[in-house]
């Protein structure tokens, strides 16, 4: 950032007739000079900066979803700051403090998004775009995708996948299995919405669920089913996480929404293969932990609950893959 010029400057400066412009101040950033647009999960996006990366980074991660929704566009600002470092930044801080959202890695990587206004305002380092998997991971993804989630859809932490024209959505605590399921689902044939993150779309009656085809992340841990994982980088400071990423395959039947007619929530502790029903007031109490945002949508958002618990509900004791993934295929069958 430019500093304060000095009495002695300006002097030199009148003495010289030359001008001076003071109509930005010295603290302000790089004027974003650059723009794009993008449709994340259909909604559209506006996007300034002063990278031709972020831009290019930002379209190549939603380039597969066209504008569906005519919404009032999300206004994301991503500045780009010097730095001679080549370590990836620490691992960000999230605080909710409404209508604002703060993510805070250090002084030169943090974002601060505005549910109220539709906006976000990002700065990053030089260092942390050496690392783009750390960048996009923890600030460049979510940019747009928290207002979405509190003006437009109502989040559910739940994998989804299709079998036949019946969506159903894999539930459970991190760790459950969800992307796990999700994936080995998509790679036999079933259609795939999302790995661990569903969105219900906004007063929808038909029990609409989008998410995220195109990408699938994955425990480090669950490179032992799948062999295309195996030496596929992490993301940094992500450690405990879904880290593994992989992009969806031609081989995948990519669904951007499917209507949910089956909720399951995944049981790999019993010790038992067995397909059982499921109590309503503790998936009601699971997913309202995920439901947030600014307090005048919370109705919409119970609504949006109350209409997917109109779905069967199950859980699904299991530790065999392909015992599990036959069970669900038997399961939307059987209720034909």
């Amino acid at each position: 950032m430019a500093e304060m010029m000095s009495v002695e400057e300006i002097e030199a400066a009148c003495n010289a007739s030359q001008p001076l412009d003071f109509l930005r101040h010295p603290l302000e950033g790089p004027e974003l000079k650059l723009h794009a647009v993008a449709s994340p999960y259909g909604f559209p996006v506006h996007l300034r900066s002063n990278s031709t990366q972020v831009l290019s980074m930002y379209q190549e991660a939603w380039k597969a979803f066209p504008q569906r929704f005519d919404t009032p566009p999300i206004h994301v600002d991503v500045t780009v700051v010097a730095s001679d470092s080549s370590e990836c930044p620490p691992t960000p801080n999230f605080r909710i403090l409404l209508p604002l959202m703060v993510s805070m890695a250090d002084a030169d990587n943090y974002s601060v998004i505005d549910l109220e206004r539709g906006t976000t305002t990002v700065v990053i380092s030089e260092a942390a775009m050496r690392h783009p998997l750390y960048a996009a991971y923890f600030f460049l993804e979510h940019t747009a995708s928290c207002h979405i989630t509190n003006r437009y859809v109502t989040p559910v932490h739940a994998g989804c996948v299709e079998w036949g024209d019946s969506g159903i959505l894999l539930c459970g605590d991190s760790g459950a299995g969800k992307s796990t399921l999700s994936y080995a689902c998509a790679r036999s044939g079933f259609g795939y919405i999302s790995d661990d993150a569903s969105f219900l779309l906004r007063g929808s009656s038909s029990r609409i669920a989008l998410g995220n085809p195109y990408k699938v992340r994955l425990r480090p841990e669950a490179a032992r089913f799948f062999p295309e994982m195996h030496d596929l980088p992490i993301t940094p400071r992500a450690a405990g996480k879904p880290s593994i990423e992989v992009e969806a395959s031609s081989g995948i039947r990519s669904c951007t929404q499917t209507r949910v007619d089956h909720i399951v929530f995944l049981n790999r502790r019993s010790g038992r293969e067995q397909l059982s029903d499921y109590r309503k007031d503790v998936a009601r109490n699971f997913f309202r932990q995920t439901a947030w945002g600014m307090p005048a949508q919370q109705p919409e958002r119970e609504h949006d609950l109350e209409t997917l618990l109109t779905a069967q509900l199950h859980e699904l004791h299991y530790s065999d893959l392909d015992w599990a993934m036959h069970r669900l295929q038997q399961m939307v069958e059987e209720s034909l």
